[in-house]
């Protein structure tokens, strides 16, 4: 086989493999990232109902990261070892049912029983993001 016929073969061959390790360091990207389930609101609906419900944007930051860190923003995120749920990842999910009954599904029920968690555990938003910050739980 020549040289240039070994070229021809090569470099196909090296432009399939460089696009299959994008494509499957892509997929390890998307499969880092928190899963994204069909809601009765859009994560950036439960983002925008978040900010009504918190218009302080120091406190509302706080929130967002914790929520973001925790499930994505997903109203339907389950963590499948502890049982946590929803977009505060209440465990065990169920208390959420004092904010009401919706809980499962309502981003905005689910926001309201993190927010009081957070107000009663912890002072704020922001004082449970700084527990958060050290301990990634709170």
């Amino acid at each position: 086989m020549s040289v240039s016929v070994i070229r021809r073969i090569a470099t196909p061959k090296k432009a399939v493999a460089t696009a299959a390790l994008a494509a499957a360091t892509t997929g390890m990207l998307f499969a880092s990232a928190p899963a994204q389930a069909a809601s009765s609101g859009s994560d950036s609906s439960a983002q925008a109902i978040a900010h009504q419900m918190i218009p302080d944007s120091a406190q509302y930051e706080a929130f967002n990261k914790i929520v973001s860190h925790e499930s994505g923003w997903n109203a339907h995120a389950t963590n499948s070892s502890s049982g946590a749920y929803g977009l505060v990842q209440a465990l065990p999910a169920s208390k959420m049912s004092s904010a009401g009954s919706d809980w499962k599904s309502n981003p905005a029920t689910q926001i309201k029983w993190g927010l009081d968690y957070m107000n009663s555990r912890y002072g704020s938003p922001a004082a449970a993001w700084n527990f958060w910050s050290t301990h990634h739980w709170y």
